[in-house]
């Protein structure tokens, strides 16, 4: 169900901000520039949404007695290596933090939390692309009655966002999929030369993407809980002459599915090893994990591996009531938490009244509060 409660004012205070469209104007051209063309492949005249991005830009900074960027490279530039908090921009608290950049410092392309800002924003042109996916998944497998379709088409997401030629032909014609095979080949997507080295693809061991080469000659992985764990381990060798044409599923979708998803993979590997009884995506996605105690108690669970706090705490709704539970919680994975100082406060401070009773915890704490309900000791209590 979509969240139609008012914002709280400590969250609606922030539309009398100047810089927070200008903001969403800037990642939404990112993002399409770097699917478009490669975000040093265009020339003049540039696309609208970069001169408009650019126009803005000059506006604001001029308003703010600053010295404007001198065109689109420059802007590229700050984007890139000027964390946005350091901006001419009529900024409200929460909206960027110290070390937020628009472009990634090492590859220069978007950042998680620039396609968040084009993605998760009223009004962005390319505005929730992947709930639009998904619903329309949901649709198809309801209208046929195979709750196991759905299933399945979550788990390839999340497990392979890259096939080859041959996979992408199987994946296709497996009955399992036969409502959303349409659906399959629209958001599977050739991909670009600039993946390869050495006539090779070659994908990240822990989260499946494939790994964009740099000049350098390292690897950047487009997760952000990958690259803070250092150098991505490489994962297949992909050489073109063997595999044909590979594919990879479309970018919102690897930034709001798969990305989550190996989220939620992970915690149901966790908590099926104490024990318990976990099925993914229940009744077409209710949410996102049902957890079943010996006893028979259950949790229900929804995966948010989301950047930003605000766009999380602002999106925060009761979690859909059926299948049947005794708790709920939203998780996000601990290296968010970690990653950013205060974002469990953040969270809060945007989430409407509807939500103030829905707990948020890391995933780790899930895991440990079930293992502590497990042993018969009290679960500490929940947090906010």
């Amino acid at each position: 169900m979509p969240d139609t409660s008012p914002l709280p004012p400590y969250a609606a205070a922030w539309a009398a901000h100047d810089g927070l469209p200008l903001l969403r104007t800037l990642a939404t051209a990112l993002v399409g520039l770097d699917a478009l063309t490669g975000l040093d492949g265009f020339t003049l005249p540039y696309p609208d949404e970069a001169q408009r991005a650019l126009n803005r830009t000059v506006l604001a900074c001029l308003l703010q007695g600053a010295e404007p960027p001198a065109g689109l490279p420059e802007l590229l530039s700050w984007c890139r290596f000027r964390p946005v908090s350091d901006w001419p921009l009529d900024l409200p608290v929460d909206a960027v933090d110290d070390a937020d950049h628009l472009l990634d410092p090492h590859s220069g392309r978007p950042t998680e939390l620039c396609h968040e800002w084009a993605e998760r924003t009223a009004d962005s042109a390319v505005r929730q692309r992947d709930r639009d996916i998904i619903r329309t998944a949901l649709r198809l497998c309801r209208e046929c009655g195979e709750e196991d379709a759905y299933t399945e088409f979550r788990r390839l997401l999340v497990n392979r966002p890259v096939l080859s030629s041959v996979e992408f032909f199987e994946v296709t014609n497996d009955h399992v999929l036969d409502p959303v095979r349409e659906l399959v080949r629209r958001i599977y997507l050739p991909v670009p030369a600039s993946y390869l080295r050495a006539g090779a693809y070659t994908t990240c061991a822990r989260c499946l993407t494939l790994l964009l080469p740099l000049q350098d000659g390292a690897w950047w992985c487009e997760r952000d809980q990958c690259r803070r764990q250092g150098s991505p381990p490489s994962g297949s060798l992909l050489p073109v002459e063997e595999v044909g044409e590979l594919l990879q599923v479309e970018r919102p979708l690897r930034q709001f599915v798969t990305g989550p998803g190996r989220a939620e993979a992970d915690l149901e590997q966790a908590l099926t090893g104490l024990g318990l009884r976990v099925r993914m995506w229940p009744a077409f996605d209710a949410y996102d994990l049902h957890i079943t105690f010996p006893d028979g108690r259950v949790w229900a669970v929804d995966v948010k591996d989301w950047a930003h706090p605000a766009f999380l705490g602002r999106s925060a709704w009761p979690v859909a009531p059926d299948p049947p539970y005794d708790e709920a919680f939203w998780v996000v994975p601990r290296y968010r938490v970690q990653d950013r100082p205060g974002y469990l406060d953040v969270y809060r401070r945007h989430r409407p009244a509807a939500a103030r009773g829905l707990p948020l915890l890391t995933d780790t704490e899930l895991v440990n509060r079930a293992a502590v309900r497990l042993a018969g000791a009290p679960d500490g209590g929940t947090r906010a």
